[in-house]
């Protein structure tokens, strides 16, 4: 609804953006730890909604959602950052177990099952899938590759910027770091490769994959993280 010189209705849009808001924050918490409530997102998107209808010029040509889309997801963006929203313990959870799935790899010259990598860890299966849940937001290239943590590790740009000629980010987009990302996808299990699929190319989230797979949305989170797990293994070289 605009007024009559063609400006929007502020209060009408943002009601009308409200099932926005809703949308890109489910889709992005299915990548972050429980640790992150969604009424934090939303409320941040909601900042970023409002400040879309008080900036969009509809007289330029662009359509209002995909311009709000990206003042949202900015704005939850801008909200997390402030946050350390990946706790230590994970953390290491997560170094773990890609360690265990790249050892395992080597030596059985296919992807491990989860009893087999619960075994390597000393845990029981149960504890392992639980690792697993609480890795939810696990990505294939997260804010500790880049600028280190606070366990000591190397700061990702003191690593890969002794030559300034050399750009890590033109390292993971470079033509090799996709290839090998592209194998690496292919020798996935069938039901993590089409979790995989099913969130990233059609958008679902966690629980309409459920249903889709007939699961519990946190055997998808389950499933999705170790699909993660197993992808940085398999790109250890780029990302170390």
């Amino acid at each position: 609804m605009y007024h009559p010189k063609g400006l929007p209705d502020k209060e009408q849009f943002i009601a009308d953006h409200i099932p926005l808001v809703k949308r890109i924050a489910y889709h992005l918490i299915a990548r972050l730890p429980p640790s992150v409530q969604l009424d934090d997102l939303v409320q941040a998107g909601m900042i970023g909604l409002m400040d879309a209808v008080s900036h969009f010029d509809p007289t330029q040509g662009a359509q209002f959602d995909t311009y709000a889309s990206q003042r949202i997801r900015g704005a939850m963006l801008d909200e997390l950052r402030q946050v350390d929203w990946l706790p230590r313990n994970v953390r290491r959870n997560l170094r773990q177990i890609e360690a265990a799935i790249h050892a395992l790899e080597q030596k059985l010259g296919r992807p491990p099952t989860e009893q087999e990598v619960a075994d390597a860890l000393n845990v029981p299966l149960a504890e392992y899938q639980q690792m697993l849940q609480d890795a939810r937001g696990h990505q294939l290239v997260y804010y500790e590759d880049f600028f280190g943590d606070d366990e000591g590790e190397n700061d990702f740009f003191e690593r890969h910027l002794v030559d300034d000629r050399d750009n890590p980010l033109e390292k993971i987009q470079d033509d090799g770091f996709r290839a090998t990302l592209v194998e690496a996808i292919s020798t996935l299990p069938e039901r993590e490769k089409l979790v995989m699929g099913l969130y990233y190319e059609e958008e679902l989230n966690l629980r309409e994959i459920g249903e889709v797979l007939g699961v519990t949305e946190s055997r998808v989170c389950q499933l999705h993280s170790q699909a993660i797990a197993r992808l940085r293994g398999k790109l250890k070289d780029w990302l170390d």
